[in-house]
């Protein structure tokens, strides 16, 4: 029996439909009617092939390991995967990936000019604060007049209270689509990253590469504070694998353009303490996976442990 027919056997058995394992793998109908047909060109290569194949299988409760084995028996050889190779994947997505592809190219230039004017910022405020800069507006000093040599009464000033940062508590969590569909990563385990328990975690799905195959700009995690919050800082654990890359995002929609980043973080793992440089408002807070780590497995995924944001209800 061929590797297609397998997976459609098993497929067939589990009752499921190819639409349905499309959901469940994030891989391309098209992609998956073709290896059951034991066609693999719009695979991308035979390191797509084989994840393709392992993700399939685990959907449709076939044992991927004999399926690997046979599939790589049928090669002339080992193929070294090229800048080619990696292209190929977007290129076979058709105009969907190369849309994403653009995005990602005109999200780094939006991030790079926001980052290159906090710095600007930055540098002004601190030069500000040892010297008055040529030019700066200057206060005069007032003077009050007094009578027969009686001294001026001492001006009253009042230092404003402030208002110490308080731990927020989501109201809800749910894994975010890029796509805005509803199906998002295990959004079903969501709610395991805000359940206060460290043994518990929400992870992503696990793709053959850290940027997703090619086949995704990100995936994140989505939580919902109940009500429009400030947030000054957040806690966020991951698991121990190094290399997770994320931005925090907050506001008041629920789709990726309303939810402008306010932090971010590379090349992360454990525990993660962001602290915002200016107080972020909304009520949706996106953690936003652009890169995964690699897992014990071989594969890329991320996990979320817990949340924890302090700032103002």
């Amino acid at each position: 029996m061929s590797i297609g027919e397998a997976l459609a056997q098993a497929r067939h058995q589990a009752g499921l439909t190819v639409t349905q394992v499309s959901h469940r793998t994030r891989i391309r109908e098209t992609i998956i009617t073709g290896i059951e047909g034991d066609d693999y060109a719009a695979c991308g290569g035979d390191f797509y092939a084989r994840g393709h194949i392992r993700s399939i299988a685990g959907v449709v409760g076939a044992d991927p390991e004999p399926l690997i084995r046979q599939y790589d028996a049928a090669q002339p050889g080992p193929e070294a995967i090229t800048e080619d190779d990696v292209a190929q994947p977007v290129a076979s997505g058709g105009m969907r990936e190369r849309r994403r592809l653009n995005w990602i190219a005109a999200l780094v230039l939006v991030l790079a000019v926001g980052l290159g004017f906090v710095a600007y910022h930055l540098f002004t405020v601190s030069r500000q604060g040892t010297s008055a800069a040529p030019g700066s507006r200057v206060l005069p000093v007032t003077h009050r007049h007094t009578t027969h040599g009686s001294p001026a009464p001492t001006p009253k000033t009042t230092t404003p209270a402030v208002v110490p940062a308080r731990t927020l508590a989501p109201a809800s969590a749910a894994a975010f689509d890029p796509d805005g569909t509803g199906e998002g990563d295990n959004s079903d385990f969501a709610h395991l990253a805000i359940d206060g328990n460290p043994a518990t975690a929400w992870r992503s799905d696990w793709y053959t590469t850290a940027h997703f195959g090619n086949l995704y700009p990100g995936t994140g995690l989505l939580v919902d504070m109940g009500r429009s919050v400030t947030i000054t800082a957040a806690q966020i654990s991951l698991g121990r694998a190094r290399g997770a890359v994320f931005q925090l995002r907050v506001g008041a929609g629920r789709s990726l353009a309303d939810l402008p980043p306010v932090a971010r973080a590379a090349d992360a793992s454990g525990v993660v303490h962001l602290r915002l440089t200016t107080p972020a408002h909304g009520r949706y807070v996106l953690i936003w996976f652009t890169s995964l780590p690699l897992d014990p497995a071989g594969t890329y995924q991320a996990s979320v442990y817990g949340l924890q944001l302090e700032g103002q209800p």
